[in-house]
């Protein structure tokens, strides 16, 4: 049972970034995190990573926002199972995010033990996928 995260964290705030890295790397479950400054750098990384276990992801970026994004992955058979869940500050767009195949939703500023018991949640998951 390989509980080993690799989570993409895609949000064009470079302070987001890092704050959701630093967060990240507290948790034991998560091996690596990529980041990527928009959605079509995000595709463009899983494309190259076919291993990432998560996707945390801004709405409002430049060049192909969060919505965008979970439109144009639904093309791809290959990342439909990876657990996709919506950073934003932008709470009107949650149905959205969700009905496009986001699965499930944290309102910035993130708190770290919202981050952490998402992340525990989606290792329990995968887990139990594995076996």
């Amino acid at each position: 049972m390989n509980e080993a995260l690799k989570i993409l964290s895609v949000d064009d705030d470079f302070i987001n970034l890092k704050l959701i890295s630093s967060m990240l790397k507290k948790n034991d479950k998560v091996e690596s995190i990529i980041e990527a400054k928009n959605g079509l750098e995000a595709i463009d990384i899983l494309t190259k990573n076919p291993n990432i276990s998560d996707i945390l992801l801004d709405i409002k970026m430049p060049v192909m926002d969060g919505i965008e994004f979970l439109d144009t992955i639904q093309s791809y058979s290959q990342f439909k199972n990876i657990p996709i869940v919506i950073l934003t500050t932008d709470e009107t767009r949650k149905s959205e995010a969700l009905d496009k195949g986001a699965c499930d939703f944290l309102v910035k500023p993130i708190r770290e033990a919202e981050l952490t018991k998402k992340i525990d949640k989606i290792a329990q998951l995968q887990a139990e996928n594995q076996n």
